[in-house]
């Protein structure tokens, strides 16, 4: 097991990071406060380790929780439903709401934590790799709205997070390629020798060999915990982390969070940034090419929706959360393994680029 911490002063917590780590009671066990735990997960992945987290628990009165699964489900009804199951059962503000399951499940029980009772603890078991390389690590907990992605939440920390490689076992293959997603991000923004690795090292990840899936995921989370423990709230580097996201979320607004994992709508996000940064006289034609070829090669597409043109992207990205004063702040690539934030560039290029875009794909 590797342990890394997000250092946050006097609420950093641990990043357990091994195989079969949800037979090893005692991690939980320390970081949880009180008697009573809600576990929340969804219809998918309860049945498959509802013995493992129940024998883990065996010692606390605690409850199970199955929202539906997917991410048109991350909603202001299914947080209700978590509040409706701490209010019927008397959990007070000295409980523990565990999220077991991937990034819909950890955002939405990290925002009913935040504010049931204005703040209980909670611990992140991500059970997918998108969750265990990003969405679990830096307190960022929400829901989505029908007209943008993850506009209702708030900054609220774990006590830890606990990814157990084994549970990876479990996903199907398009969901191992949508967390790769994330991992190539991080090679993209800040480590231009990961990425190298990936390239190399990418079939040995879809066919999750433990040795090769350990690295992926530590380089990740020790990018990640960096960043969130130099701006926690986003004000500044942590920005960097949405690579790929502006485009990606407008992506998944427009389907209406179906039909596309979120994973995949960042990874076509990602190719959209680079082939901009490119139009900008930043990034290589070459290097884009590096970027279009790992994504093929990890099985995640590389075109945007049927029907999705210019003024769909342009109106929905003008909601994102990095918008400041009107103008649409984009992360983009100087090159690979350096990432920057910019609003200074070209509104007529961007439209020409997303009009172009409409055209070829």
């Amino acid at each position: 097991m590797q342990t890394l911490t997000v250092e946050l002063g006097n609420r950093s917590y641990p990043i357990y990071i091994g195989e079969q780590l949800l037979s090893r009671p005692e991690l939980l066990r320390r970081h949880i406060t009180g008697r009573k735990v809600l576990v929340v997960s969804n219809e998918t992945v309860l049945p498959l380790l509802r013995s493992s987290i129940e024998q883990a628990l065996e010692e606390y009165d605690y409850r199970l929780l199955a929202l539906p699964d997917g991410e048109q489900h991350k909603t202001l009804a299914s947080l209700n439903l978590i509040y409706t199951e701490l209010l019927n059962n008397g959990y007070d503000r000295h409980c523990t709401l565990i999220a077991l399951g991937g990034g819909v499940v950890g955002d939405i029980t990290g925002f009913a934590a935040a504010t049931y009772q204005r703040g209980v603890h909670f611990i992140q078991i991500p059970t997918t790799l998108l969750a265990q390389v990003d969405s679990s690590v830096g307190g960022k907990t929400g829901v989505n709205h029908e007209l943008g992605k993850n506009m209702i939440g708030a900054f609220y920390q774990p006590r830890c997070v606990l990814a157990d490689i084994s549970v990876l076992r479990t996903l199907p293959p398009r969901e191992l390629s949508a967390g790769l997603a994330e991992v190539i991000k991080y090679g993209l923004i800040h480590m231009d020798d990961f990425f190298e690795w990936l390239e190399t090292n990418y079939s040995r990840l879809l066919n999750l060999d433990p040795q090769a899936m350990s690295v992926a995921i530590e380089k990740s989370c020790r990018c990640k915990a960096e960043i969130v423990a130099a701006d926690e709230h986003e004000q500044g580097v942590r920005a960097l982390l949405n690579l790929g996201h502006t485009f990606g979320h407008a992506i998944e607004t427009f389907v209406k969070y179906q039909g596309w994992l979120h994973g995949e709508a960042v990874g076509v996000g990602m190719l959209l940034a680079a082939e901009f940064s490119q139009r900008c006289g930043y990034l290589s034609g070459k290097d884009v090419g590096r970027i279009k070829a790992l994504l093929e090669n990890v099985h995640l597409p590389v075109k945007t929706p049927a029907g999705m043109g210019a003024a769909d992207f342009l109106q929905l990205m003008a909601r994102d959360k990095k918008v400041k004063d009107g103008a649409i702040r984009l992360v983009l690539l100087e090159r690979i393994g350096h990432a920057i934030i910019s609003d200074n560039y070209s509104g007529a290029a961007l439209k020409e680029y997303l009009e172009c875009l409409q055209q070829t794909r």
